[in-house]
């Protein structure tokens, strides 16, 4: 009887141990499946990121296309205003007009559009030295506009690719070199927007210097 039931045990424990493999075998082949399905779940979540990647540049772009607009939309205005064609009108439509531009600014100046640049503190720096040269400058446009220019035109030839059309500041170039890819082009912007003003300053004077002269002109006439 004894030796009946330690045959019974024995073949008891022989059928159990194979159910015990088949189960750790069912074990390792789910931590194999676990594994590969992180595997899946990671590389899934990196394409989304590059995706989100792709969008925030692009949302970035238009945010910065947009701060150009703004920026060119008020100089479009304040040219207007001041315009030769503004002085050349009755004083009752150039208050008009100048209700509508004032209106058309103050609508255009609630945007508010600002887009930060990362930058180390080299690039600070550059940033920092780029503008004090500009700002320089524009200080000094009163005292001699035709110099002022030229200055800005060796800073503007500094800025681009083209082949300048006169000499080039080496020194503002290295300064700006060293400045953030984003504060390069708004360095550039800025100089051509003074470039622009300063060339309808220009025009603006000579037609006044030009009106001046045929007054005189008709008044010599006049008088003979």
């Amino acid at each position: 009887m004894a030796q009946a039931r330690i045959s019974a045990k024995a073949s008891e424990g022989a059928q159990q141990q194979p159910q015990h493999q088949q189960q750790s075998g069912g074990q390792l082949r789910g931590r194999f499946y676990r594994s590969t399905s992180m595997a899946d779940r990671s590389s899934r979540l990196l394409e989304n990121l590059d995706q989100l990647e792709l969008r925030v540049e692009a949302f970035r772009d238009a945010a910065s296309a947009m701060e150009q607009e703004k920026e060119i939309l008020l100089e479009m205005i304040h040219n207007i205003q001041n315009s030769q064609d503004m002085r050349h009108i009755s004083e009752g439509e150039r208050e008009e007009l100048n209700l509508t531009a004032n209106r058309l600014m103050g609508r255009t100046l609630t945007v508010e559009v600002s887009v930060e640049t990362i930058r180390n503190a080299q690039q600070q720096e550059s940033l920092l030295h780029a503008t004090k040269m500009i700002d320089e400058i524009v200080n000094k446009l009163l005292d001699d506009l035709e110099d002022a220019k030229m200055r800005l035109m060796s800073l503007y030839g500094a800025c681009t690719s083209d082949v300048p059309a006169g000499p080039i500041d080496q020194k503002f170039q290295s300064v700006v070199i060293g400045c953030a890819i984003e504060d390069q082009k708004k360095i550039k912007r800025r100089l051509e927007t003074l470039l622009r003003n300063l060339e309808n300053s220009e025009k603006s004077i000579t037609l006044l210097e030009h009106q001046k002269s045929s007054v005189r002109q008709s008044c010599n006439s006049k008088q003979d």
